[in-house]
């Protein structure tokens, strides 16, 4: 009678020892082919040149190429909704994870994803500069020039942003609010969409990331303000939002999470690697081209403050009521 016993208590230690060593040999062959990593902006953004460099870095460390792919759309949340949606949670597709994809959900009638529930959550890694810059040759010198200008003429002042309900939109919106201004906001796929349409004079400013800073340093393009909490060590006679008399400051971070249900062990390997390339001197090269911020979070920090940062968003988009389609 006990022989059966006993041979299904070793065959129930076996598959328990099994299911422990799963991660771990699932750790061991990963990865054994390329890694795709979304980045839902155009080509040629701050963002995009800062995950390129993670791709080239991790691609190196693992053995594997990661391969960037560009998809936009949708204010930056078609990307990362792709891979929520159609993704394995095998380590082999991810996709850069930023505000806008916490914030969208709640300004639809009924939220198409979970943004805590329907990613894992890997590594946090910087910001953005964000700012506001016009034509070189604009009628607005000053920040306090253009809100001159849009007090006597509501709605007809113009500005770019990489889309509806991202971070720069809503720091516009509160701008407008605390001004009780009316400006008419045109967004676009990206930064750097955003930058040619002031350039060829379609849109008076841009308020955005600084894929603008360039066309700045080179007298195209006037930067009026810098949403930072400091000035930017390229632009020192820019002022900041706190400095213009707005209790602000607007980084935006972001990382890169995947699809959920993603082993812990393929996490792990991911978490590790990702982070040699964030500090390594190549990246913090090219954060620094952008002005961008060193925002690191492990992975239990950033699952945190993603949950945290959903809640905040999720009021921020109720006491503005912003909506997708208002």
């Amino acid at each position: 009678m006990t022989k059966p016993f006993l041979a299904s208590r070793r065959g129930l230690l076996a598959a328990t020892g099994a299911a422990l060593a799963a991660p771990a040999l699932a750790q061991a062959r990963y990865p054994d082919r390329p890694i795709q990593l979304v980045v839902p902006w155009p080509a040629g953004g701050s963002a995009d040149a800062q995950l390129r460099s993670i791709a080239e870095l991790v691609g190196k460390a693992l053995g594997q190429p990661m391969v960037v792919q560009n998809r936009p759309g949708a204010g930056g949340t078609l990307g990362p909704l792709t891979v929520a949606q159609q993704a394995r949670p095998d380590g082999y597709t991810l996709t850069q994870m930023h505000l806008s994809v916490l914030r969208r959900p709640w300004m639809m009638r009924t939220p198409g994803w979970d943004p805590v529930g329907d990613f894992t959550h890997i590594i946090g890694m910087t910001g953005w500069l964000f700012g506001t810059a016009v034509k070189a040759d604009s009628q607005h010198k000053t920040w306090q020039d253009l809100l001159a200008y849009a007090r006597a003429n509501p709605g007809k002042l113009t500005y770019s942003t990489s889309g509806i309900g991202t971070t720069n939109h809503l720091a516009m919106e509160s701008i407008q609010e605390i001004e009780k201004l009316s400006l008419t906001h045109v967004p676009f796929r990206g930064a750097n969409e955003g930058v040619t349409a002031v350039l060829s004079g379609q849109v008076d400013m841009i308020c955005d990331a600084s894929t603008w800073a360039p066309n700045v340093e080179a007298g195209q393009l006037r930067a009026l303000a810098v949403w930072s909490a400091e000035r930017a060590p390229r632009f020192p006679a820019v002022p900041t939002l706190k400095e213009l008399g707005y209790d602000m400051v607007v980084a935006s971070p972001y990382g890169v999470s995947g699809p959920k249900a993603m082993d812990p062990g393929i996490v792990h390997v991911l978490h590790d690697a990702m982070k040699e390339a964030l500090f390594s001197t190549e990246n913090t090269t090219i954060r620094g081209r952008f002005d961008m911020p060193l925002v690191y979070h492990d992975t239990e920090s950033y699952r945190r403050f993603i949950l945290e940062r959903v809640e905040y968003e999720k009021a921020m988009v109720r006491r503005l009521g912003l909506t997708l389609d208002g």
